[in-house]
Order: structure tokens, then C-alpha cells, then sequence
């Protein structure tokens, strides 16, 4: 099958809140961007649109007074781009080489060249790395384990029964929540004798009667049979070292996230969790024209206005790349949007106003 080649000013990698409002900014500065965005796939907890799409009530963004859900917010934010003509393509990025410009990103049937590069990839789940954990047939992942209560817990095998969330952050604490709407029992095991969740989280699961919290103790292994699936939990008590069962037919994991970043490891700065690094005030990276954005880069906030508001700085930022690179005239003298010559020899530097200087870093 032949390879389609693909040459835009802006790619945008990501769907979620970033990306999207990133693809809104681009396209209304006319740069016509294209978005690419992995295909949903279970295994690899991939969905277009972003967490946001695995997301029942979504009340703190701003301009909805009533809340509104995830999946129907993030189509809002998918009609806004497509009406300014952001171009769309599902597929996945197997490779990119960001080494020279363009940048080139390699799928199963395309390469694509890209004058700039917005990443807004984001973050995945996290998993323990336990027994039992694992996709079956090697564990009980699909069969009473998930690290998606919104995506599985109102399915029949989860309906009034028993179940575990593990964590103790918001992710857990809207998970639990969530699950009280059809389980019979959720009980919330935590490592620690107290939450990281925000403090409205932890009252509005403290509120719920169906929830029971499970202190100081880690998960040592999910048990089950492959007949039954999930019939408890195997806990370590953190006192004593001692370990005791929980009996449940249904574990969520709900213990953080990690950042979408293994295609650009060695090629752009990250933290020692895998987060892009940024800029300062900005969204670039230590690459010249790849900018970064949402929670790929942000483990500290994580939120959907923060990231639709990085996608904007990263639009911004992007356009602004743009409109300082040199234009090559036949004379093999460069000119930049900002009426500059460069001379052939890139010795010297014509200004607009016509003071000649020369071509050379500045000094820091």
C-alpha cells in the first residue's frame, strides 16, 4: 500500500480539552491544522476526546451553571474546531523525528511533515502491577477489574455488588461516588490514613452512606476464580505487616495517571515521571517549534480548563513561531514576516527599518 505524504503548518496530537481548543485557535488564525488522535482502543485506554469522555458530571467548567457531561462537552469543543475547518485524522503515531524541519510523524499509512508540532497527548491510568491484575486470561482485567468506573461500572457483572477503589485522590473519590449510583457497597482502600482529594471530594464521599473506608493498608493481589471473576481483595495491613482478605466482586483502580509521552522519549525534556517539560511562561519545549500542552505537561493541576487553557497558550505560541520564520527569495536571501533580510550567506541581518547588523547569538 503506498504511503500518503501530508505537509501542514500545525499538527495537534490529542483530542482532549487541550488539544481541541489548541485545533479552535489554530484554525480561526487560519493555519488550517490537522489534529491526529489515536483510535479508542480498551486495551490501551485510548478514547478520542480525552478523559473527558469517560466523565459523567462535569460541573466546574466554566459558562455551564447546571454541569454538563463529559462525552457531550468535549463534542462541543469537536463541532467548534471542525466549524473553523480543523482537519481530522484517527490514526496512530508510530514514530516521530523531531530532530530536523520539518518534523515528521509516521502512521501505518502516512507521513506527515509538520512546520509546528502542538503535543497534547495526555495522560493514561495507572496500574498497580499485582496479581490478579492483569488482562485475562493472565489476571482478572475485564473480569471484575477496571481502572474506569464511568466506562464499566454500570454493567451487569457490577450492578449491586461489592466493590474496591483503590486511591485516595479525586480520581478515586469520583470514582467511588460514581459507583454508589449501582453498587450495593464500595469501599475505598487506601494506602494512608487520610485523602489527597480535594476537600469538597472528600465530603461528598465522607456524605455517602454506601461508602466505607479501608485505612493503612496496601493491595497485595486481586483474587478470584475464572469461573466468577473478582471475589476479593488481599490486603497488607501498613501497621503490622499482617494480611487479611476483602471479600468483593469488583476492583477499581484509581491511583493516578501517566503521562502519553513514550514517542518522544530521548528527543524532548521530561520530568523523571515522563512530563514534557515547558518554558517558563509558554508552552515550548527545548525543541524550536514543538509546544506542549494539557495534562502531558501539567501534574499539578490537571483540570479541563487549565488544559483548554494551555491549548490556547500552545495555538498562541504556535502562530507566533510561525510568523517570525524566514520566507526564501530566489535571491537565496531569507525575509521574515517582520521585514527583515537575511543575506544569502546568513552573515547579515537587514532590518526593516535598514540597519544592518550582524547574524549572531545573542549573548546570555
Amino acid at each position: 500500500m503506498p504511503t500518503e505524504e501530508l505537509h501542514r503548518q500545525v499538527v495537534i496530537i490529542g483530542s482532549g480539552p487541550a488539544g481541541l481548543t489548541a485545533a479552535i485557535y489554530s484554525a480561526r488564525a487560519n493555519l488550517s491544522p490537522l489534529l491526529i488522535d489515536a483510535p479508542a482502543d480498551a486495551d490501551k485506554q485510548t478514547t478520542p476526546g480525552g478523559q473527558l469522555m469517560i466523565t459523567t458530571d462535569v460541573e466546574n467548567y466554566p459558562g455551564f451553571a447546571n454541569g454538563i457531561e463529559g462525552p457531550e462537552l468535549m463534542i462541543e469543543f469537536r463541532k467548534q474546531a471542525e466549524r473553523f475547518g480543523t482537519e481530522f485524522l484517527e490514526e496512530w503515531i508510530n514514530k516521530v523525528d523531531l530532530q530536523s524541519r520539518p518534523f515528521t510523524l509516521h502512521t501505518d499509512s502516512r507521513v506527515i511533515k509538520a512546520d509546528t508540532l502542538i503535543i497534547a497527548s495526555g495522560a493514561s491510568a495507572k496500574w498497580l502491577g499485582i496479581p490478579g491484575e492483569a488482562k485475562t486470561p493472565n489476571g482478572f482485567g475485564g473480569n471484575g477489574v477496571s481502572a474506569c468506573a464511568t466506562c464499566d461500572g454500570p454493567l451487569p457483572a457490577f450492578r449491586n455488588k461489592r466493590l474496591v477503589v483503590v486511591g485516595g485522590g479525586d480520581t478515586a473519590m469520583e470514582e467511588a461516588t460514581f459507583l454508589t449510583r449501582y453498587a450495593s457497597r464500595v469501599y475505598v482502600v487506601h494506602r494512608r490514613d487520610k485523602l489527597r482529594a480535594s476537600k469538597i471530594m472528600q465530603e461528598k464521599a465522607f456524605r455517602n452512606e454506601k461508602i466505607e473506608f479501608v485505612w493503612n493498608v496496601d493491595v497485595a493481589e486481586i483474587v478470584g476464580t475464572p469461573e466468577h471473576g473478582v471475589t476479593g481483595v488481599r490486603l497488607r495491613n501498613g501497621a503490622d505487616g499482617e494480611h487479611f482478605t476483602l471479600d468483593c466482586e469488583g476492583v477499581f483502580i484509581a491511583i493516578g495517571h501517566k503521562p502519553n509521552t513514550d514517542l518522544f522519549v530521548g528527543q524532548i525534556d521530561m520530568d523523571t515521571v515522563g512530563y514534557l517539560k515547558t518554558n517558563g511562561h509558554s508552552t515550548s519545549t527545548n525543541i524550536p517549534g514543538v509546544f506542549a500542552c494539557g495534562d502531558v505537561q501539567d501534574s499539578v493541576y490537571r483540570q479541563a480548563v487549565t488544559a483548554a487553557g494551555t491549548g490556547c497558550m500552545a495555538a498562541i505560541d504556535s502562530e507566533r513561531f510561525l510568523d517570525h520564520l524566514p520566507v526564501e527569495m530566489p535571491s537565496g536571501e531569507e525575509i521574515t514576516i517582520e521585514g527583515e533580510h537575511i543575506t544569502a550567506d546568513r552573515q547579515l541581518i537587514i532590518t526593516a527599518t535598514g540597519e544592518i547588523i550582524q547574524n549572531e547569538p545573542m549573548p546570555e
